[in-house]
């Protein structure tokens, strides 16, 4: 690795050395190398990986495991990684930073323990400076990673290095960490003037930096700010001289005028880049390129949301951060897939369900225009419930992050706003997702017994009052204390949490210390709790998908907006074994989106939508609730001889016509539809079913399929590019004779990669498949397949094939240049 002028940042993800502790795990020791945490440790014959890793994933489920984390797999984990570095690093400092590791993580660089880190979703660094060698020579970098408590989360984590690592070398005059900080107003004088008026006035932006001097001298030295629009004109400049004492370190303040700024926001997520150098004794020593979105947003107690002075409703969703069979360790492009697909949907807002994200699903956020709330914790001292048998099934584990919250709060809840606050799609700091969900274990003797939105089988006792747990008060305490942290470090916005028991919350003052007050479910008590707290911002921080919770949020202008539950389908928080994910999410956990999708895109999205979608509608169906008729919807016309269904149609076109083999069942008006979708009653019949909007040209169908003949290429790319780093997604599905999609008859298909690339993994989105995801086959589910395949970083053809016994196989062939 050759250094360059100023700062060079170094990738990391590649060629790391992997073994789970166990028998045999230490085998390969030397004399005088016992352990792996030894730089002279033999680790030749340790599977190699490359990062993101998630080891949860690769090896089988079992109901042996946590229900509450997906019947994965945990354990302790090594990680080793050698790397060299050419002479003209000697001066240099060093850090090594990692995006993130699930959990209790242990570094050491050359044999030296650098320190450890419990959270598994906080970014660090250590400094390596003391410990490198250079010219040649061979440094050795170690983790272990130690996840032995598999109850330890209500939702999946992943186990292993799932984020990337990187390490920065630069000289001893530098800017400090998280420098420089672009400061953006949230709301401006130019608001008041409308958003025209802001649009064409100069947008004033102070940028914080500091500046380090590590030598042992005074140093004269230059900061120089450069801001590019969008397109890389120039847009503003700012120089400043620094007298540095030795070993001393300075703030520079710069102020920066943008005449005529191009806005951020969702429709537009415009970013100009803002270049920050160091000159000191004539050179560059240190030089940062950080992305900026222009933007002033506010919440009014009234009318609720604003972004540039419009008025503006947040459709949001909440996201955990696995996908399928990649686990946690989710690649930018797969991310990329998943928002393109929510933003078609009409969705423009992200709440991090309840952690801090990759950085890389932040930095997709602001350049494809999604508004965040970054949240920080799902429970502070008081450990909450962990389902390990099934949800709601006693008795509950109790491990977690709330054993670690007294020690390392401040510093989480520090680095996730300092790495996060450059960031022009986040709009709120979320300090605590359901902290005071009922005896969870906090309570007060204001209520006997209390109930929360998740309870459903609880016994009794556990939610009655019980003086013997945590009062309730304490939260209050807490979370003036976590807001105090988050304003140290950025002052420019607002900080939320997720309420789950505001009836008490508001009692105990607890949401009096939030600038946003954030409620999961409850819409039952928004008008009453804004005519009672007339001065607080509200939003729906977590809330169901029904059409109602909708309507809660549309009708009242007060309402920020809402965050349904959930965004995508997410491993763990299974209801039993063999069920080992949960099927909440509008796209599935191979990404594909479920007919209520399109429900949700015609609610939220200006574009003429209308899908199809068939339920059972047999005896008992109509005593079923809505979550279980939308669960058991599906967009196929294959059912059974004469079987009574329920045909929806989604959409946002005013008429819709239903034909069934050219016979017409009548025409249904969105106007007359109370559950915001129009349905027909019908006995099945094979054939075609259309629905055809009125004085429009947008029409859906479905048609009854043949017996399966082929594995069919559905999508795949054309290129992708040899990094080793670029993930493609494959589409498998099943198709008759005549080339109509199957989405009944499953079968397991086999999948074969050949040139310069690996199967990743395959993933139907069926939530209770318990095949491991190691295999290269899989079955498929509703008729398809996702195959993941990623470049090994050399240039060729990678060909997929794909194969079902009885079937034609199908093929595809990708570029990778």
């Amino acid at each position: 690795m050759a250094m360059g002028e100023g700062r060079t940042v170094i990738g990391l993800d590649a060629g790391w050395k992997f073994r789970k502790a166990g028998a045999g795990a230490v085998a390969g020791a030397v004399a005088g190398a016992a352990t792996p945490s030894h730089k002279g440790f033999d680790d030749s014959a340790w599977q190699t990986v490359a990062l993101p890793h998630d080891w949860s994933v690769t090896e089988p489920f079992s109901p042996d495991y946590s229900s509450g984390t997906g019947y994965a797999a945990g354990g302790i984990g090594w990680y080793r990684k050698s790397f060299r570095l050419d002479a003209e690093y000697a001066g240099k400092l060093a850090s090594i930073t990692f995006d993130g590791v699930y959990n209790n993580s242990q570094v050491w660089i050359n044999g030296h323990n650098l320190g450890r880190r419990p959270n598994g979703y906080s970014s660090f660094s250590y400094d390596l400076t003391p410990f490198l060698v250079s010219g040649g020579r061979t440094n050795v970098v170690v983790v272990k990673v130690s996840r032995l408590d598999l109850a330890d989360s209500r939702w999946f984590t992943g186990s292993g290095i799932y984020r990337s690592v990187y390490l920065t070398l630069t000289d001893p005059v530098r800017l400090a960490a998280y420098s420089p900080f672009v400061v953006i107003p949230a709301a401006s004088a130019a608001d008041a003037a409308g958003a025209d008026a802001a649009a064409a006035s100069a947008a004033a932006l102070m940028v914080e930096a500091r500046v380090i001097n590590s030598t042992d001298r005074a140093v004269d030295a230059v900061v120089r700010h450069s801001l590019a629009d969008p397109r890389g004109t120039v847009a503003a400049t700012y120089e400043a001289s620094l007298r540095l004492g030795p070993g001393a370190d300075a703030p520079c303040r710069a102020a920066l005028s943008v005449a005529r700024p191009e806005l951020w926001s969702p429709d537009s997520p415009s970013l100009y880049a803002l270049t920050t150098e160091v000159v000191a004794d004539g050179k560059t020593t240190d030089r940062t390129t950080t992305a900026v979105g222009i933007r002033t947003f506010r919440f009014d107690p009234d009318r609720g949301f604003f972004l540039n002075d419009a008025n503006l409703k947040l459709k949001g969703v909440c996201l955990h951060h696995d996908a399928g069979c990649l686990g946690a360790a989710v690649p930018a492009p797969v991310w990329a897939d998943r928002l393109a697909k929510l933003k078609a949907m009409g969705c423009n807002a992200i709440r991090m369900s309840h952690n801090p994200p990759d950085p890389k699903l932040l930095d997709l956020c602001d350049s494809l225009g999604f508004l965040v709330i970054d949240e920080a914790f799902d429970e502070w001292e008081g450990v909450k419930n962990k389902w390990s048998t099934g949800h709601n099934v006693y008795p509950p584990k109790h491990f977690g992050y709330g054993d670690d919250f007294p020690v390392w709060h401040e510093a989480d809840l520090a680095a996730m706003v300092q790495r996060d606050r450059n960031h022009p799609s986040i709009i709120l700091w979320s300090v605590g997702n359901e902290v005071d969900y009922p005896n969870d274990p906090y309570c007060h003797p204001s209520f006997l017994a209390m109930a929360g939105n998740n309870d459903a089988g609880k016994p009794a006792q556990e939610m009655m009052y019980d003086p013997d747990k945590p009062n309730a008060e304490r939260l209050a305490g807490i979370a003036r204390e976590l807001v105090a942290i988050v304003k140290k470090h950025d002052a420019t916005r607002p900080v939320t949490a997720a309420i789950a028991f505001p009836e008490l919350s508001n009692i105990t003052g607890y949401c009096a210390e939030l600038d946003v007050v954030g409620y999961n479910y409850k819409e039952n008590f928004y008008a009453a709790d804004h005519a009672a707290y007339p001065d607080r911002a509200l939003l729906g921080s977590e809330n169901g998908a029904g059409y109602d919770q909708w309507l809660a949020a549309r009708d009242n202008d007060f309402i920020a907006g809402q965050f349904v539950w959930t965004g995508v389908d997410y491993l763990g928080e299974a209801k039993g074994w063999p069920v080992r994910a949960s099927p909440a999410g509008f796209l599935d956990l191979a990404g594909n989106p479920k007919p209520k999708y399109f429900f949700r895109k015609s609610l939220w999205s200006a574009e003429p939508v209308l899908c199809l979608a068939v339920r059972p509608n047999g005896e008992g169906a109509g005593a079923a609730s809505e979550w279980s008729k939308v669960q058991a919807e599906a967009a196929h016309w294959d059912w059974g001889a004469g079987e009574a269904v329920e045909v929806v149609a989604y959409t946002n076109l005013p008429e819709v016509e239903l034909i069934l083999n050219g016979r017409s069942l009548g025409t249904r008006r969105l106007d007359d539809a109370p559950t915001g979708y129009l349905h027909w009653d019908l006995a099945f019949e094979p054939g075609r079913l259309e629905a055809r909007a009125a004085d429009s040209p947008i029409s859906c169908e479905l048609r009854t399929s043949g017996a399966a003949a082929a594995v069919v290429v559905l999508a795949a790319p054309a290129a992708i590019t040899a990094d080793g780093r670029y993930v493609a997604r494959i589409d498998l599905g099943l198709a008759d004779a005549t080339g109509i999609p199957i989405a009944t008859a499953d079968v397991p298909v086999a999948v074969r990669v050949e040139g310069p690339g690996e199967l990743l993994g395959l993933e139907s989105g069926d939530v209770a498949d318990t095949e491991a995801y190691t295999t290269p086959f899989r079955k498929t589910y509703r008729g398809r397949l996702v195959a993941y395949v990623r470049s090994t970083g050399v240039a060729g053809t990678v060909r997929l094939r794909a194969e079902s016994a009885g079937l034609e196989a199908a093929a595809a062939t990708i570029d990778c240049r």
